[in-house]
């Protein structure tokens, strides 16, 4: 992913979001909706490093609207 969609991502996404969730593609459509798709990383919680943790699996896909961009 390039890094200056990276850049706008970290604009537009709550602070953070990227240390545990990988950019994986920015779409624009027709209408103006910016499609931001991230992949989870297995990274697991502070605290449970060292431990043997169990993947669940994942849930489906979730659209999040939102505007205006928070805090700007």
């Amino acid at each position: 992913m390039s890094a200056a969609y990276e850049t706008l991502v970290r604009l537009i996404l709550p602070e953070g979001i990227l240390e545990y969730f990988e950019l994986t593609d920015v779409r624009s459509s027709e209408t103006g909706q910016l499609n931001i798709h991230l992949e989870e990383k297995n990274v697991p919680p502070l605290g449970y490093e060292k431990s043997q943790l169990e993947s669940k699996g994942f849930l489906p896909e979730t659209a999040i609207q939102d505007f205006p961009i928070r805090g700007h």
